[in-house]
């Protein structure tokens, strides 16, 4: 189905502070590994050539939106030669400073950490989920964490990658880390189960209906409900390449916008069939994945992204779009981490804010 050569194509790490220095000092040659700017989103002359995009997980439903722009072509149409999705888990963090990769998908905290921190050139233009879906997952007849007190004197998973997320948990709520145990753990949600530990970092669209589907009752901490109500799957580039790629970035978003409408207006069994084609595709190549994919669970997994990303000012603004008011939560959320920054440090959201002045029946995506 992705074979043709023109239509191929989450998680902060807890070294991302040491990671980030060493970027930094190859961002001045990073550059832009793409052609100039020429023609503006939807110019059918213009040549934007290949570029590389970082994905924060696996290729499963959580890129639905990015299989269908490879699908109907609109990756092509946009003017670009392959547009490369590499597979997660992966902040891009890293990537983008070091000019691997053009662009990443991945979250307000990993890009802020490395903002404050470093002082990295980095961008977030856009967003697809509204709403970060991590999650502290536990069983109800087990650690049962509801509240962030019930963290306290707790054993906690947490995967390496996602060590400096579950601290800025901790940090906004006040719970020094030597109140809970931390046990290093992979993405397989087995030792939550076995009672290895009483809570599990996971994704409300992912292990939290896995575990739920094995027949166990659960209980949910949600990061965004719980004080860190930040964008995640986000849209982020260096600063350099985002002065110098301007057009190409908003023919690349659009074509975005596109995809992820379709996902809106296909049958979820459509959808599913698109992910599990993309996932084995994944798999063969030698990807991270996790056994054969579940179609019920995948379906599930794209109604509860469906909900992170369309929202009232989704339906109102457009999709990918960053509402006044929710960079200010999110720069709120940062904040209580222990970041602190301007809404001009972390975002620039003039791109897709033209995308839809110039284009505005592009705001409707639902059917």
């Amino acid at each position: 189905m992705s074979s043709s050569p023109s239509r191929r194509v989450r998680r902060l790490g807890a070294t991302l502070a040491a990671v980030a220095v060493t970027a930094l000092a190859l961002t001045a040659c990073a550059g832009s590994s793409s052609p100039s700017s020429s023609g503006g989103s939807g110019d059918a002359s213009a040549d934007y050539g290949d570029i590389s995009v970082q994905y924060s997980w696996i290729k499963n439903e959580e890129f639905a939106g990015e299989y269908y722009a490879y699908e109907e072509g609109y990756y092509t149409d946009a003017g670009f030669g392959t547009v490369t999705g590499i597979a997660g888990p992966d902040t891009g963090v890293a990537k983008l400073l070091s000019g691997t990769v053009q662009v990443a998908l991945t979250d307000a905290a990993s890009v802020g950490a490395a903002v404050a921190e470093q002082d990295a050139p980095l961008k977030i233009i856009a967003t697809t989920f509204q709403k970060n879906p991590f999650t502290i997952l536990s069983l109800k007849d087990g650690g049962n964490i509801a509240t962030p007190d019930d963290l306290k004197g707790k054993k906690i998973g947490v995967q390496d990658s996602n060590a400096s997320v579950f601290a800025a948990l901790l940090n906004a709520n006040g719970i020094d880390a030597s109140e809970v145990t931390i046990v290093p753990v992979d993405f397989d949600p087995t030792p939550l189960i076995n009672g290895e530990v009483d809570g599990f970092m996971a994704y409300l669209t992912n292990e939290a209906i896995t575990v739920e589907m094995e027949g166990y009752e659960t209980t949910n901490l949600a990061y965004a409900e719980n004080g860190l109500p930040y964008v995640a799957e986000s849209f982020a580039v260096t600063d350099q390449y985002l002065a110098e790629n301007k057009d190409l970035l908003k023919a690349f978003l659009t074509a975005e916008i596109k995809g992820w409408t379709k996902t809106f207006t296909e049958s979820i069994d459509d959808t599913v069939a698109l992910v599990t084609t993309y996932y084995n595709e994944s798999a063969a190549a030698g990807d991270l994945t996790f056994g054969d994919l579940d179609p019920d669970k995948t379906a599930a997994g794209i109604e509860a992204q469906a909900k992170l990303i369309s929202t009232e000012e989704t339906e109102e603004n457009g999709l990918f779009t960053i509402s006044d008011d929710l960079k200010t939560q999110t720069l709120a959320s940062l904040k209580a981490s222990g970041w602190e920054l301007e809404a001009d440090d972390l975002f620039d959201t003039t791109i897709i804010d033209e995308i839809y002045a110039e284009n505005p029946d592009l705001k409707k995506y639902l059917p």
